[in-house]
């Protein structure tokens, strides 16, 4: 069979072959779990790939490996991209390693340095031509394919020849967020990526997903999976990737929700009502701050050990700063320095009682010290998820109670979050499920048997 017609057939296939460095799991750091050498080495035989790992599985440990291996072999600096508040714990844990690691925020290139970590708000800053490879440590930031930050991250990486991104929530309830990961990565962009799997439901009864409604080609559902797992490892816990789970077996997870009544209603009701819009939610949300923070208050302030209060509006935080003993806010208004600063209190144990919204703190840190949540829940499902998960995680060894506080107003939140944790359940699974199968091998296939052809041809 012609060569040329096999490299159009493999174009067509959507896989794309391995761009980086062929090593053994043996030569790895000796800090790495063998679990964790298993997704280093194939991420570095990759060069361009992504880790989907729960939180508290080494993500910066499997990160810090990954770089320090091409500054080793190309002899430039590597780029870790973190949020806000994770820049000053991965140099800690590179310091721990004993990889030479820094923090930059003006964009200069500290002299001697090998690793570089800066948070995406500074990205602008520095110049792709200094870098060998970029990390983009809790990628999902990049998620909207309409976001400025995903625009100049893509943009950023084009000319960066080896690429990794780590998350734990990748696309948690819209598969097409997994297109974003894959035009960062270099691989099929995202609108490719709609058009070659997915076509748009017209059908007003179905449920569909995403911000319009789409569904799998009639033939396309088992090659986007393998596609996925071409260039994609996911896990929740060692044993999804065939390794034993000793000493990754997490605490008892207790949820509770609590349903406050509200003496304000809104205006032309006689007493609160399910919110059925965004906006109703929202002034039942507004109406009954009072209530929900001194119902908070009461929980934290009975807990003797750490505490972290999740809150969405300045109100909340506000008020849950002036009733819960002891607490320090963060909020979007302080300089970075300074949330960076309490952040880091209360990973240290300086501080016992935190008040913040997910979108500040919810990334990232790593909090087993703590064992107490009280949430002011939204409708984003990965806030959600990730702020349970910064004391709920791998090496919590205490039981962890997470308090959520609504009042009727508010119950559809709810379950629109139950709804969203199955579909997140869903594509994890999915991936897992279909990442040993042999398709996602497809582009490195050979074919050394001879094709018979009849007389005729």
């Amino acid at each position: 069979m012609n060569n040329e017609y096999l490299d159009f057939i493999a174009k067509k296939t959507q896989y794309r072959d391995a761009v980086g460095d062929t090593v053994e799991a043996e030569s790895l750091p000796d800090f790495l779990f063998p679990f964790q050498r298993n997704l280093v080495e194939w991420s570095i035989n990759m060069g361009r790939s992504a880790i989907f790992a729960d939180c508290g599985l080494g993500k910066t440990a499997m990160q810090l490996a990954w770089a320090n291996h091409f500054v080793r072999s190309t002899n430039k600096p590597a780029l870790i991209l973190t949020p806000l508040s994770v820049g000053a714990q991965t140099v800690r844990e590179a310091d721990k390693f004993g990889i030479d690691a820094v923090r930059s925020r003006s964009g200069e290139m500290p002299s001697g340095a090998t690793v570089v970590v800066a948070n995406y708000e500074q990205l602008h800053r520095f110049s792709h031509l200094d870098f060998c490879c970029v990390v983009c440590d809790e990628s999902s930031c990049i998620k909207d394919f309409r976001s400025k930050r995903k625009d100049s991250v893509v943009e950023f990486l084009r000319m960066i020849p080896y690429r990794l991104l780590c998350t734990a929530t990748a696309a948690p309830n819209d598969y097409w967020e997994l297109g974003t990961s894959s035009e960062a990565l270099g691989l099929l962009g995202f609108r490719d990526m709609i058009t070659t799997f997915f076509k748009q439901e017209t059908s007003k009864d179905h449920l569909g997903w995403g911000r319009t409604k789409y569904r799998f080609r009639g033939h396309a559902e088992e090659p986007f999976w393998n596609w996925v797992c071409s260039w994609a490892r996911s896990m929740r816990r060692p044993s999804d990737l065939g390794f034993p789970d000793d000493g990754y077996i997490l605490p008892k997870l207790i949820e509770r929700e609590l349903v406050v009544d509200c003496e304000k209603t809104r205006p032309g009701m006689l007493f609160s009502m399910p919110g059925k819009t965004l906006n109703e939610q929202r002034a039942e949300r507004r109406n009954s701050i009072p209530e929900r923070c001194d119902k908070a208050a009461e929980i934290a302030n009975g807990v003797e050990g750490p505490v972290v209060c999740w809150c969405e509006l300045n109100d909340e935080s506000k008020r849950l700063t002036e009733v819960v003993d002891g607490a320090k806010q963060v909020t979007g208004s302080m300089r970075d320095e300074e949330k960076e600063e309490i952040l880091t209190a209360f990973s240290t144990g300086q501080i016992d009682r935190l008040v913040t919204k997910p979108k500040i703190g919810a990334w990232g840190l790593n909090w087993q010290h703590c064992s107490d949540i009280v949430s002011f829940p939204s409708h984003s499902y990965e806030q959600y998820y990730q702020s349970i998960r910064r004391c709920y995680r791998f090496g919590q060894e205490s039981e962890v109670n997470v308090t959520t506080i609504v009042n009727e107003g508010e119950c559809g939140i709810l379950g629109s979050l139950k709804r969203k944790s199955s579909q997140a359940e869903t594509m994890f699974s999915s991936i897992v499920n279909h990442m040993h199968n042999a398709l996602h091998l497809m582009s490195m296939d050979t074919f050394d048997q001879k094709e018979e052809l009849p007389e005729w041809l």
